[in-house]
């Protein structure tokens, strides 16, 4: 029989297959696979430590801006009406707000009675402002009365109440008759007070200023002008009166038309004429 061919393989050995090849890099491919996954994470952690670094300084406060709330907030305003007498541009006509101011109405309705008459302190009065902060940090640089309107005494009704006592000590002084009313202090009345100090206030900080604000010669409406350093940015913050509506002020006229004193329940009795003419001497008719 013969014998079959045999395949050589250069040397009388036997044909080799070839070797077969990672596919597609094999190994190498898995290798890389786990440093990107590492990096990655390595990565997403970083930025997860510097957000929450920036967020707890600076973030709460970029938010507040894009949002538009103010760097402070005016927790609380407050003007002390004890034993200060009251005085209304014009006297009580109408036969209804009469009856109102004579004390049969509610609280709300004599309130509502004395803003549409103007009704304003006489030569000066107290006033309470708590601001509270809104930023990592924030300074107020100044402070100032705004003067909006401006005119002769009220003179229209004189409210008296019964008693009329010292003022308490305050903090902070101004004087609305002058050209540029500014805050002063009782120590050094002569210098802004503000010129000379700030208030530095970080978030949910609060400051309580109590101010002694005058004016004698004339009738005003006014607001208080706060300006506040937050960051590199400068902004004016209005603070208004309770209500939101303007203070004021008026200093005392030598005559009134009308005038009541205090009476039980909040009410208002009108004072005989021969008392007003004692009251106020350059009363028409006295």
């Amino acid at each position: 029989m013969g014998k079959g061919r045999k395949s050589k393989t250069g040397k009388g050995g036997t044909r080799q297959p070839p070797p077969e090849e990672p596919a597609d890099g094999g190994g190498w491919k898995a290798t890389r696979t786990w440093i990107a996954g590492v990096l990655s994470a390595v990565l997403v952690a970083a930025v997860g430590v510097v957000f929450t670094n920036w967020f707890t300084s600076r973030g709460t406060d970029a938010i507040d801006r894009i949002s538009g709330t103010p760097p402070v907030t005016i927790g609380h305003v407050a003007v002390d009406e004890e034993e200060r007498n009251i005085v209304l541009r014009e006297p009580v006509t109408d036969p209804k707000e009469r009856g109102i101011l004579l004390g049969r109405a509610t609280a709300e309705e004599r309130a509502a009675l004395l803003n549409r008459h103007h009704a304003s302190l006489t030569d000066r009065m107290n006033v309470t402002v708590v601001l509270v902060g809104n930023r990592t940090s924030l300074r107020i640089v100044d402070i100032k009365p705004r003067v909006l309107v401006r005119k002769a005494r009220s003179d229209g009704a004189f409210l008296q109440k019964g008693t009329a006592g010292e003022a308490e000590t305050v903090e902070l002084g101004a004087d609305l008759d002058q050209q540029a009313p500014r805050f002063t202090t009782s120590d050094d009345p002569d210098v802004r007070y503000f010129s000379k100090k700030q208030i530095d206030l970080k978030r949910d900080e609060r400051v309580t200023l109590s101010l002694e604000i005058r004016g004698r010669k004339a009738y005003y409406e006014f607001d208080l002008l706060a300006t506040v350093l937050a960051g590199d940015r400068t902004e004016q913050i209005v603070i208004n009166g309770p209500g939101g509506s303007p203070f004021r002020l008026t200093g005392e006229a030598t005559s009134f038309r009308s005038v009541y004193t205090e009476a039980p329940g909040g009410a208002w009795a009108p004072v005989p004429a021969a008392t007003v003419c004692v009251m106020f001497p350059k009363t028409a008719g006295c």
